[in-house]
C-alpha cells in the first residue's frame, strides 16, 4: 500500500500510550525516539488497519518480553570459535552503505549450510544482527545522514543453491516470520544476484503468492549484479560477491577482512565486541556460559505455509529430475 494517513497513525499513537509500563519500556527499545515512524511500519504491515497493527505491536512487544529480547544483545554465542561456525554457515553481514546513506546487509542464501549449530543458535544470531541493526547501526546512520533512517537493502546471494536447500526450508521460514512479525517493513528493497537455474525456475512459482508490497520489494538482478547496483552504492560498498562478474563471484573473499560473511570483518567484529561489552555491563562478575538463547517461534501464517509447502513441492521436483539425468547418465557410462 502507499502512504499511511496521519490520522491512522494518531489512532494507533493514542491505543500505544495506554499500553502498561513494561510495553511502553520494550516499545521504547523498539521505536529508538521515532514512535511515528515505527507506527507507520506496523500499519503498512496491516495495510493501514489500525486495529490489525495494534494487535501485531501487541503480540511483538509480549513476544519481546516472554523471550528477553530487550536483553539479547547482552548474551554473545560463546566461545568465540564457536561463533565463528556459526558465522561460517549463517553467512551474513554488512558490507557499506548506499549513497543515501542505507545500511547494505548482504545474505548467502545459496552457500549457508546451517549444520556447525542447533536451530536455536541462528534463531539467537538472527535476532541479536536484527537488534543491533535497529539500535545501533540505524541510530547511527540517521546521526551521520541528518535525516531519518529506518530501512536498509539486502543483497542475496544464490550462487551455490543446491537441492539440499530442501532442509533448510522450515528454519529460513521461522526466521522469516520472525521478521514479519516483529520486524516489518525494515527492507526497503531486496536485490537477488548469481542466480542458479533452480531459483529461477522456483522464483516463477513462489512469485505469484507473495503479497504486492513483497514483490515490488525484490529485484532479481543478472549476474553478479554489478553493474545495477553501482547506480546506488560505490563499488567500496560492494558485497565481495557482487565485486567480481564471472563465476569467482561466488567464492568467499580471500582476505577475510574484506569478506563480509567472516567474523573477522569489521561489522562482526564491531558486532562482537559490542555484546561482549553489554554483557559485562549487565553482569560484570558472573562468567560467559556456553548455551543458546531459546526464543519462541511462531508458527508461519497461512500465506506463508502455502509459499513453503510450494516451494517444498517444486524443489522436490527438481530433485527427482535430477535423480533421473544421473540416473540417465549412469545407463549412458555403462
Amino acid at each position: 500500500m502507499g502512504a499511511v494517513s496521519h490520522e491512522a497513525i494518531n489512532q494507533l499513537k493514542t491505543l500505544m500510550d495506554q499500553v502498561d509500563g513494561r510495553l511502553k519500556r520494550t516499545f521504547q527499545n523498539v521505536h529508538q525516539g521515532y514512535k511515528a515512524e515505527t507506527l507507520e511500519r506496523f500499519l503498512k504491515a496491516r495495510d493501514g488497519s489500525v486495529a490489525k497493527a495494534h494487535k501485531m505491536l501487541l503480540d511483538s512487544l509480549k513476544w519481546r518480553l516472554e523471550n528477553g529480547i530487550d536483553d539479547i544483545l547482552s548474551k554473545p554465542i560463546v566461545p568465540t570459535n564457536f561463533y565463528r561456525g556459526v558465522r561460517d554457515s549463517q553467512l551474513i553481514g554488512v558490507s557499506g552503505y548506499t549513497r543515501e546513506g542505507l545500511p547494505v546487509f548482504a545474505i548467502g542464501v545459496g552457500l549457508s549450510t546451517f549444520d556447525k549449530a542447533s536451530v536455536q543458535y541462528y534463531v539467537q544470531s538472527h535476532i541479536q544482527i536484527n537488534e543491533y541493526r535497529d539500535r545501533v547501526i540505524l541510530p547511527a546512520a540517521t546521526k551521520k545522514t541528518g535525516r531519518y533512517v529506518g530501512k536498509c537493502v539486502k543483497i542475496l546471494d544464490m550462487s551455490g543453491l543446491k537441492l539440499s536447500a530442501l532442509n533448510q526450508i522450515k528454519l529460513l521460514t521461522a526466521i522469516s516470520t520472525i521478521d514479519d512479525l516483529n520486524y516489518p517493513e525494515k527492507t526497503i528493497t531486496y536485490y537477488i544476484v548469481n542466480v542458479p537455474y533452480v531459483f529461477s525456475a522456483c522464483w516463477k512459482v513462489v512469485k505469484p503468492l507473495l503479497h504486492e508490497r513483497t514483490r515490488l520489494k525484490v529485484q532479481v538482478l543478472q549476474g553478479s549484479g554489478r553493474d545495477e547496483l553501482l547506480k546506488i552504492m560505490d563499488y567500496s560498498a560492494l558485497p565481495h560477491f557482487c565485486q567480481r562478474d564471472g563465476s569467482r563471484s561466488s567464492r568467499r573473499g580471500v582476505n577475510t577482512t574484506e569478506d563480509c560473511f567472516s567474523l573477522d570483518h569489521p561489522f562482526h567484529q564491531q558486532l562482537y565486541n559490542y555484546m561482549k561489552k553489554q554483557s559485562g555491563n549487565c553482569a560484570p562478575t558472573r562468567p560467559l556460559k556456553h548455551g543458546s538463547v531459546h526464543v519462541e517461534m511462531p508458527l508461519a501464517d497461512i500465506k506463508k505455509a502455502e509459499i513453503c509447502r510450494t516451494l517444498e513441492s517444486e524443489l522436490k521436483r527438481f530433485h527427482s529430475q535430477d535423480d533421473l539425468t544421473r540416473l540417465h547418465d549412469i545407463q549412458i557410462s555403462d
